[in-house]
């Protein structure tokens, strides 16, 4: 049974689906008439273990409401893995329209306590598994001259977050990929967007409070549900949404942001070059100004989710 069928009959890969932001997109996807594939391979926050029933459940949750799904359990994080997740799609619903890569893990430590072990781990499942899951559907998408991709960002890697370098490195470069998508396939009638989501969810109930003010605001969080962030994630599968391509939004509850992204803020020219002295003397007091702050996601983003 559909709710408006904004992605009616449209075949929609959702990686990380077994929980949280990835289960709510799958869901509504599936409500408003898509077939879904639900990719999870049930770890724990870290990445490790594996266990299929968070898939399997939301793929029982979707059927149950009258919908068509099916789970999937191989990794994003290895290319010929990945491969397979999108076969999965093309096998049994015979196409492939979209996919929304949102698998992720959390290994959070200060920058200097990090590991190798840390930042491979990550940016392999969010940055490498975005790749490895959207080269896989790129060739379907090509030849079918149609198709999105939703990557899942953070304002960690918007604007910073302290003890996850790892994780906002991730997150920023699927800003970049997504980019690059939009640019090389737009040919193909092909769109890539990315989406900042906001949710109380088990890798944010992961993270301690550090004072008084960040426990008002897990109090304030644990009130925005995954599910406030699937209705855009549906709107820009659909074709509804096809002239939107190459941004990056963010949901906060009841908010939805268009974000920045980097372009030149300000140019000081000298006709007869620069040296590092005039950097110091002229440079400097010319862009000071217009430097951008050094913060944090909450020092950004101050107020409550309404």
């Amino acid at each position: 049974m559909t709710q408006g069928g904004m992605v009616e009959g449209k075949v929609v890969v959702v990686t990380g689906a077994g929980r949280g932001i990835g289960a709510a997109i799958a869901k509504l996807m599936a409500r408003h008439g898509a077939r879904v594939v639900v990719n999870d391979i049930g770890v724990s926050l870290s990445g490790e273990g594996g266990d299929q029933a968070p898939a399997e459940e939301v793929v029982a949750g979707i059927r149950k409401a009258g919908g068509e799904a099916v789970a999937n359990t191989d990794s994003v994080a290895e290319f010929a893995s990945a491969g397979r997740i999108i076969q999965c799609a093309v096998d049994t619903f015979g196409r492939i329209d979209c996919v929304v890569n949102n698998a992720g893990i959390l290994r959070d430590v200060i920058f200097h306590k990090m590991t190798e072990v840390d930042w491979d781990a990550v940016v392999n499942v969010m940055l490498k598994g975005a790749f490895n899951c959207s080269r896989h559907a790129a060739e379907h998408f090509r030849r079918q001259e149609s198709g999105c991709f939703i990557h899942m960002t953070s304002t960690s890697g918007l604007i910073g977050a302290m003890g996850q370098a790892n994780y906002s490195a991730a997150k920023l470069g699927l800003v970049a990929l997504s980019t690059s998508i939009a640019i090389d396939m737009q040919r193909f009638n092909v769109r890539s967007n990315c989406i900042a989501p906001v949710a109380w969810t088990r890798m944010t109930a992961s993270i301690p409070p550090k004072d008084e003010a960040a426990r008002r605001r897990i109090e304030q969080r644990m009130q925005v549900t995954p599910d406030y962030n699937a209705p855009l994630a549906v709107f820009l599968a659909s074709d509804a949404a096809k002239d939107v391509n190459a941004q990056v939004f963010s949901v906060r509850k009841n908010e939805v942001f268009l974000m920045s992204q980097s372009r030149p803020l300000r140019s000081i020219h000298r006709g007869e070059g620069w040296t590092p002295e005039d950097c110091a003397e002229h440079m400097l007091p010319a862009v000071k100004s217009w430097f951008t702050p050094l913060q944090k996601t909450a020092d950004v983003f101050s107020w409550d989710s309404i």
